[in-house]
């Protein structure tokens, strides 16, 4: 699904779950893909396997973010 923000650009919304390689090109780092899979595998980025396919839980993940606090 796309929406628009208040400056015209388009906003992907991810659904709850999704294939890995999908997201890393959904969070534009389809080009650096093994970076993201070892995110996976270290834990970082919550996810489950299904069958064979590995998929991460984006649901989880922004609340896990929402949740965090940070400084800067």
């Amino acid at each position: 699904m796309d929406i628009e923000d208040e400056f015209g650009s388009k906003l992907l919304v991810a659904p709850p779950v999704m294939p890995w390689r999908q997201f890393a090109t959904w969070i534009r780092m389809d080009a650096e893909q093994n970076i993201v899979w070892g995110w996976i595998r270290q834990g970082y980025i919550p996810s489950y396997k299904v069958g064979k396919h590995v998929m991460v839980n984006v649901a989880l993940l922004q609340q896990q973010l929402l949740e965090q606090e940070w400084t800067l």
